[in-house]
């Protein structure tokens, strides 16, 4: 009997700057892969095991699919033994459809879909109740029991025919049924008699009735024929004491009874918005329709009509059109020196659609759309339109058949607007009867099991039917993540990049479990991840090493946690060895060393602020803040309690509309003032910096000229004629012409993802062999391209611009990257740094500049965080402000300024729970994160009154 392996066995990963690694990953097991930024822990993890996880499924299928197999490149690896299949969970959000939702990617609502299906009831869209294909036996007692009233009628609507009309109805009279109903009257018919157009459909009169509790034979036989004669319709006509009718239509088939709509019995696909049978026809499914924005038009209200505020018409080509309008509103009263927020609705409404010898605003953007023909009118159309609800299906993105579908009183749409949380609350307190559980108990219990992994995951704050491509890059792993859960796939390789990206450190214990339930299953788990709480939790460590780039690709230690704080080479050790108290204390005490100050909020008292007024954009709840200009601010709480909102759209969002920046959408406040203090508002976010491969960090910081200038310099090029354009990818004189200077070529599968292979002609250089021969110290540029920041910092060690340029990708803890990188292969920490590298370089603005970035420390390790936490402090130092949305412990704690919100998620969160110094904020707050914080600092009344400044050390960098 055979005993299945106990673990993946690697040996001699050689990608990227690996040296010949050899490491094994337990099977059943959690594998943490950390280290340094740029040791190689994404080459390890995804570059090589994954990818030849993913090369032998690929290898395992057709012939056909295995003819481009020899162009598909094996990790440069000498043996991976006892593999499985492999599944790669990214951190970076790829999604781009408007289509894709929570719901669609976690697949609760394909669920849903077949929930309804099953159990859902059609419902009348007019309102009138459930539907209910009735039997002759049931119309017949209900119309006994008096359902149109004591006495009543029976009348079949018959079609007229398209042909022999006149033949069809005398048959008709010949067999008896010789009245029709004409208004109010009934009309005895001859044997004579002609079916005219009008009579369309012919209303026989198949007898009168009276409610007699009982069904007579006369009713049954006159039911009968009716549903013989029309086939799918009868009309039962009350006749009340007074004159007054009320009506029924009854059919064989699923229709409401009081308009006789026929409603068509449920299918999945009928509650698709994917798919024709049930996307709404007006929006095709999207919910949302595009039209122009009054926001973006006039993007600053304050201003008034003397002022222009008209953003399209401050352009001399229609500046002109100021001048009707003025005058317009000067004839109907309308003051002109009052803002726009402030005139009345109907003067509002004038500029946008009153008549007179004026153009208004409605009419001038139909204008446009007329002339849309032309590329420039296209573009300005775009920057003033924007999506509103459709208002035939409210944003549902359903037709109105899918949502007259209901259990229990509640439709799908309903369900798919609540959050997570809302939904497992209504799954755990809804009372399915026996029936219902009959028909879909397995459905219930897979619908209970994937909301409660979303729970479990941390994301109880989302709503099923919020767009995917909205989502951070965190919040989509973690989806993914609880969709392989709710899979039940065994047996696999899941292959995950930093899943605590965006996650408050109160619920990394929750991610661990997860993360031990998913191996617990029989699958092999490997992380790449910083995190102290899933390195300490996980089964089995590999420490890379031990520093990045060149200086990595090492393991330096391979065990578990016991061992690796053992080892005295280990960074990761010595991290998780020290408690993080010393630097606490060290930067505590840094304004009363320097500064003589009593503590961080005297010190921080006297500096200038940018104030919010009444923020309650998304779920924040009408919160006013202070922001401390040339102070570290770190902007906490849970996940979902509206940290991104505050500082992306309430704060970064208005100060961009005011600068007449009309393609943002600014969150709603009442007030943002202290913006005259500023030069600039800079937000540095985490959205990739292009998907070009030509783009790469020397070309983003624009040191790629001064690289080309160097070469074209050199006594080669000029004796060829080479110059600087020739080193360019976007120029046809030096670049392959085959790949175009990207060094790679697609090739088409057709029956799966285009399979990218390194370019025949130039074999991934790039450029011509003619470029290739010119060489500076020995390289040539592909080869120049291929060295690391740090190693050129060396080679152009004479060229002093290109220098310093690159020193502030070293200083930003981007040393390890190659120059020639794509940028579309950077994470989203990385794409963060290499923003904040281009201001570096930027000379010191006149008025203090306040910068903005979301979780600055996604991708780093804890030794990366003390060289990010000194670039941010020479940002603070030269009198600009710093703002970090952040969860990592190891920044806050280091913080000057502490703004947190929640207390919990979505509806929960929003409220501003503390606002002051960190020194305030570790003794007096009751937050989750002022827990986790003095829990990880082991915060006591002996460390918080303990005097060290005369004998600690500065340890900020300063």
């Amino acid at each position: 009997m055979t005993t299945r392996p106990v673990s993946i066995e690697v040996r001699g990963a050689r990608t990227h700057n690996l040296r010949g690694v050899d490491c094994r990953v337990p099977h059943g097991k959690v594998t943490v892969v950390t280290g340094p930024s740029g040791a190689g822990k994404s080459s390890l993890a995804f570059d090589t095991i994954f990818a030849e996880g993913q090369r032998r499924f690929v290898e395992s299928m057709s012939t056909y699919a295995r003819q481009f197999l020899n162009q598909m490149e094996r990790p440069p690896v000498d043996e991976i033994s006892h593999i499985l299949p492999a599944v790669a969970l990214e951190a970076r959000n790829s999604v781009r459809n408007a289509r894709s939702t929570v719901g669609t990617i976690s697949e609760i609502y394909d669920v849903l879909r077949l929930l309804f299906t099953h159990l859902g009831e059609v419902y009348c869209p007019e309102g009138h109740g459930p539907g209910h294909a009735y039997t002759q036996q049931e119309v017949a007692e209900e119309l006994a029991a008096g359902a149109v009233g004591e006495s009543f009628m029976l009348i079949a609507e018959i079609p007229r025919p398209k042909k022999n009309a006149d033949l069809a109805l005398r048959e008709l009279v010949r067999q008896g049924f010789a009245r029709r109903l004409e208004g109010d009257e009934l009309v005895r018919m001859g044997s004579k008699v002609r079916w005219l157009k009008k009579h369309d459909p012919m209303p026989l009169v198949l007898g009168r009735f009276k409610a007699r509790g009982e069904v007579t034979d006369q009713l049954a036989t006159a039911i009968e024929e009716a549903y013989r004669l029309r086939g799918d319709q009868l009309k039962a006509l009350g006749i009340g004491e007074r004159g007054d009718e009320a009506s029924r239509i009854y059919s064989p088939g699923l229709g409401c009874a009081v308009c006789g709509r026929s409603l068509r019995k449920p299918v999945p696909a009928l509650f698709s918005f994917n798919s024709p049978l049930g996307a709404c026809p007006t929006c095709q499914g999207f919910g949302r329709v595009i039209g122009i924005d009054r926001g973006r038009v006039i993007p600053d209200p304050v201003w008034t009509l003397r002022e222009r505020p008209i953003a399209p018409w401050n352009s001399p080509a229609y500046e002109e059109l100021y001048d009707g309008l003025l005058a317009a509103c000067e004839a109907e009263g309308i003051p002109l020196d009052v803002s726009v927020q402030d005139l009345s609705e109907e003067a509002r409404d004038f500029i946008w659609r009153g008549k007179g010898e004026f153009v208004n605003l409605e009419d001038f953007f139909a204008w446009l759309e007329r002339r849309s023909y032309k590329v420039h009118v296209r573009v300005m159309l775009a920057r003033y339109r924007a999506y509103d609800p459709c208002d035939d299906c409210g944003g549902t993105r359903l037709q109105p058949e899918a949502l007259s579908v209901q259990i229990d009183d509640i439709t799908l749409p309903e369900l798919n607007r609540m959050s997570i949380e809302l939904l497992r609350h209504w799954l755990r307190h809804k009372k399915w009867s026996p029936r219902q559980r009959e028909l879909a108990g397995h459905l219930l219990e897979e619908l209970t099991e994937r909301v409660e992994f979303l729970y479990r995951v941390g994301l109880d704050y989302l709503t099923l039917d919020r767009q995917a491509r909205t989502l951070s890059g965190g919040e989509a792993q973690r989806i993914h993540l609880s969709a392989a859960l709710g899979s039940g796939l065994t047996s696999t390789l899941y292959v995950l990049d930093e899943p605590t990206i965006g996650l408050h450190p109160r619920d990394s214990d929750r991610l661990l479990s997860i993360l031990h339930d998913l191996a617990n299953r029989g699958n092999t788990v490997l992380v790449v991840e910083h995190d102290r709480t899933l390195i300490q939790g996980a089964d089995h460590l590999i420490d890379l090493g031990p520093a990045a780039g060149e200086n990595g690709g090492e393991v330096v230690v391979e065990g578990d946690l016991q061992k690796v704080m053992a080892t005295e080479e280990s960074l990761t050790g010595a991290y998780l060895r020290d408690r993080p108290s010393t630097p606490a204390r060290q930067h505590l005490n840094r304004f009363r060393r320097e500064r003589g100050q009593e503590s961080l909020a005297e010190e921080i008292a006297g500096k200038p602020r940018v104030s919010v007024q009444g923020a309650r954009s998304h779920n924040l709840q009408g919160i006013d803040v202070d922001i401390a200009l040339g102070s570290l601010v770190a902007v906490t709480g849970v996940s979902g309690s509206g940290k991104s909102t505050l500082i992306e759209n309430v704060l970064w969002g208005t100060y961009q509309r005011s600068r007449g920046v009309v393609d943002v959408e600014p969150g709603e406040c009442d007030s943002l003032e202290g913006l005259d203090q500023l030069s600039d508002v800079v937000l540095i976010d985490q959205q990739p910096l292009g998907r070009s491969t030509r783009s790469n960090p020397v070309t983003y910081l624009k040191a790629y000229d001064d690289i080309r200038k160097v070469f074209a310099a050199t006594p080669m090029a000029r004796k060829k004629g080479i110059k600087a354009g020739h080193f360019s990818f976007n120029l046809e004189a030096g670049r392959c012409p085959e790949c175009r200077g990207t060094g790679v070529q697609e090739v088409d599968m057709q029956f799966m993802a285009p399979i990218i292979v390194t370019c025949d002609a130039c074999q991934g250089h790039r450029f011509k062999p003619q470029v290739l021969t010119v060489v500076y110290k020995g390289l040539n540029i592909a080869e120049t391209l291929e060295l690391t920041v740090d190693r050129a910092l060396k080679h152009f060690a004479d060229q002093k611009r290109l220098v310093r340029k690159l020193l502030s990708l070293a200083a930003c803890g981007l040393g390890y990257l190659r120059l020639g990188q794509a940028t579309s292969t950077l994470s989203g920490g990385e794409a963060q740094r290499l923003k904040l590298a281009s201001f570096l370089d930027r000379p010191p603005a006149k008025k203090p500049r306040l910068f903005l970035f979301d979780e600055p420390t996604t991708g780093l390790h804890m030794s990366d965080i003390d060289l990010l936490y000194q670039t941010l402090r020479k940002l603070v130092h030269q009198g600009d402000g710093v703002v970090v949305v952040e969860h990592s412990l190891d920044l806050i704690a280091r913080a000057d300024w502490i703004i947190d919100l929640g207390p919990g998620r979505g509806v929960h969160g929003g409220k501003l729970l503390f606002a002051g110094p960190l020194e305030s904020f570790l003794d007096t707050a009751e937050t989750p994160t002022a827990s986790e914080l003095r829990e990880f600092l082991k915060w006591s009344d002996e460390l918080r009154h303990q005097d060290c400044n005369a004998t600690m050390p500065d340890g900020d960098g300063n």
